[in-house]
């Protein structure tokens, strides 16, 4: 099965390409994924899934297997298999990166082998749900970068202190401390819903086989 992906990332070609090639850091950005380790380009963890009543971890494996600075493409490989036995995963990414007037933009291209419960949803389900995971990850790694260079820019030092003369006793400095924040739940906290992804193909689907049964009736008739 082959899906296409794309979106934008806030960042300069050269910074996305090394920000998105880091997995420790982007990894908190993909709903459902939790990153167990990462040794270099080879990496493993788990993917919780839940197809209606049905909920799957997905336990594996992936490495990034090719990279191509000059050209900005690199290649993942990933496999994984369900840790009660109802399914494998298996996937070969392209990515390619682009300029966009100053963002970039990714281009994935995804050969998905699946089986098991997920498998029966079919090509249309599972590309409306892969866009929107996709959208997702997109928004978090937004957030995430936002929230970086907010946290640089609050912990920059003050000129003014710097220069201060070094007999100037510190206790003339005031300080308040920093108030606390509470850390959102991470997208990855969460299960993958695909019924509830894929909401709009499911309701197709239906519709479809509604319009087929239909028209089988009538034809008998």
């Amino acid at each position: 099965m082959h899906i296409e992906n794309s979106f934008t990332v806030p960042l300069t070609l050269d910074q996305a390409w090394i920000t998105l090639l880091d997995i420790r850091r982007v990894a908190e950005c993909m709903p459902g994924a939790v990153l167990d380790s990462a040794d270099g380009d080879i990496f493993a963890g788990r993917v919780k899934v839940k197809v209606g009543p049905v909920s799957l971890t997905y336990k594996g494996q992936a490495e990034i297997t090719q990279r191509d600075e000059a050209k900005h493409v690199a290649m993942l490989v990933a496999k994984g298999r369900d840790a009660r036995g109802n399914g494998t995963a298996g996937a070969n990414v392209t990515m390619r990166l682009a300029d966009d007037g100053g963002r970039t933009r990714v281009d994935l291209l995804t050969e998905l082998d699946i089986t098991g419960r997920p498998a029966q949803m079919g090509r249309g389900v599972m590309t409306e749900v892969s866009n929107r995971l996709i959208n997702q990850f997109a928004d978090a790694l937004a957030g995430k970068l936002a929230a970086e260079q907010t946290a640089g820019a609050t912990v920059a030092p003050n000129p003014d202190a710097l220069s201060a003369p070094a007999s100037e006793p510190a206790a003339s400095v005031p300080r308040h401390a920093a108030p606390m924040r509470t850390t959102p739940p991470s997208p990855a906290a969460a299960e993958i819903n695909v019924l509830s992804l894929a909401g709009r193909s499911i309701v197709r689907r239906m519709w479809m086989g509604f319009v087929r049964l239909l028209g089988r009736l009538l034809g008998h008739r």
